[in-house]
């Protein structure tokens, strides 16, 4: 699914910055450019960021 549509960005793609290391969407849009134009996507990519963190994957456990 596309997040960006300013870059053309997938979840996919944020979701494997994030895995690389990626914990804020300055750093999400400075690697990838989701979030780095108009800023529509910033919600979607702090979502997917808010879910691919350790705390989340820990207290499903």
């Amino acid at each position: 699914m596309f997040v960006c549509l300013c870059n053309g960005v997938t979840s996919h793609t944020v979701a494997d910055v994030v895995a690389a290391g990626a914990t804020t969407t300055n750093e999400i849009a400075r690697v990838c450019g989701a979030g780095a134009d108009c800023g529509r996507c910033r919600r979607t990519v702090q979502a997917i960021l808010r879910s691919s963190s350790p705390d989340r994957k820990t207290s499903r456990r």
